[in-house]
């Protein structure tokens, strides 16, 4: 039972909250809005009034948040996480950031005597609740021990693939390919629907064909009926493309269907999906193919 600490507590942040909380561990928590994670204090958590609080009150401190100008947000300043670091504490960013800002940001935790890996995770709401979700870690390999079995309490599959900022390289080259494949199956469904196939048929057989990745299987779905709660909307696909374009462009990989894709993310904006799930890209391909929803 660990001494932990959680800053971002979202629609992923506050399940994996849930979670730890779950297997035994003491979490002190912090989010924008409080009311949000109301519901987790009713389970257990307990409540810090600002990042640095959360991050001088527990051991190890986890922080989920939606970019790179957000983790700045929360670990700068008066009452980031930075000043409640102190020498032996681990700083743990699940956040999907660029690898530069989060080796500089690593670099500043160090000089409060702290050490911090990047460790994002694969999988959706599902994933983490059927105990599927698998993590990738970046930093110091002494410290990713450590963590290591808080990390297993999060998720069954957890990797270390080096440096800090490789994990998150790792997690884009991941994330890229989770908005090519929705575009890849979107354009299948329509194919078989302007055929004549019942959208619900196609959908139906492709989810349980050679190409469903789990991704598909889960996400599939979704071209007949959106969530309720977006699980990863459009704007934070794009964010994670646009990441990824950066990078390849950066090393020189072209990135052709990365490109293409995020393009649709565009008109998904422009359609005014943007809070939409991005599998919200159907809808897009749908009216370019002349079928309205």
């Amino acid at each position: 039972m660990a001494n932990l600490g959680f800053v971002g507590l979202g629609v992923m942040g506050g399940q994996l909250v849930k979670r730890l909380l779950s297997k035994g561990h003491t979490v002190t928590g912090y989010n924008r809005t409080r009311s949000k994670a109301q519901w987790l204090i009713d389970k257990g958590m307990k409540w810090a009034d600002s990042p640095r609080a959360v991050a001088a009150a527990a051991d190890v401190t986890f922080a989920m948040v939606t970019n790179s100008a957000a983790i700045t947000s929360v670990t700068e300043g008066p009452d980031g996480i930075l000043a409640g670091l102190s020498k032996g504490k681990i700083f743990v960013d699940i956040s999907t950031v660029s690898p530069s800002v989060s080796r500089a940001l690593a670099a500043k935790v160090r000089e409060k005597g702290a050490d911090m890996v990047d460790s994002p995770v694969s999988g959706s709401v599902i994933t983490l609740q059927e105990g599927k979700l698998s993590v990738m870690v970046g930093g110091r390999r002494e410290t990713f021990e450590r963590v290591k079995p808080l990390l297993l309490d999060i998720g069954p599959k957890v990797t270390y693939v080096g440096d800090n900022g490789l994990a998150l390289a790792m997690k884009i080259a991941v994330n890229l390919s989770l908005a090519v494949q929705m575009m890849a199956f979107s354009e299948g469904v329509l194919l078989a629907e302007k055929s004549g196939i019942a959208r619900e048929t196609a959908v139906d057989v492709l989810t349980h064909s050679a190409v469903a990745s789990p991704m598909i299987q889960y996400r599939g779905p979704f071209v007949l009926q959106q969530p309720e709660e977006a699980w990863f909307d459009v704007n934070m696909m794009q964010k994670d493309m646009l990441l990824a374009m950066e990078l390849g462009r950066q090393l020189d990989v072209p990135l052709p269907t990365t490109a293409v894709s995020n393009e649709f993310l565009t008109a998904a904006r422009g359609m005014g999906m943007a809070k939409l799930d991005f599998a919200v890209v159907f809808d897009v391909l749908a009216r370019m193919s002349g079928i309205s929803k």
